[in-house]
């Protein structure tokens, strides 16, 4: 699963118009990595909600921001349901 959210990811910064050249797991989602801004980092948080059917609380939008990658991979990953469960 954690592979599928990742694929995700980066399928959505291209999409975003984001270069996804050197992002890998331990690329922070902020500043100093894949340099998401606060507004993309919510439409990426909002994005995978819709797909995956998760939900993300308003404090954790500023944790996202540190994040990796990987982590935010190993955060969402969790929370999905399985297809049975809807």
């Amino acid at each position: 699963m954690i592979d599928e959210v990742r694929q995700f990811v980066l399928e959505s910064l291209t999409s975003m118009n984001y270069s996804i050249e050197g992002i890998d797991d331990d690329t922070r989602l902020g500043p100093a990595g894949a340099d998401l801004e606060s507004l993309a980092l919510a439409e990426l948080a909002v994005r995978v909600e819709d797909h995956f059917g998760v939900k993300f609380d308003d404090s954790e939008s500023d944790v996202l921001a540190g994040m990796t990658v990987g982590e935010f991979c190993r955060t969402v990953a969790p929370r999905i349901q399985p297809a049975s469960a809807h």
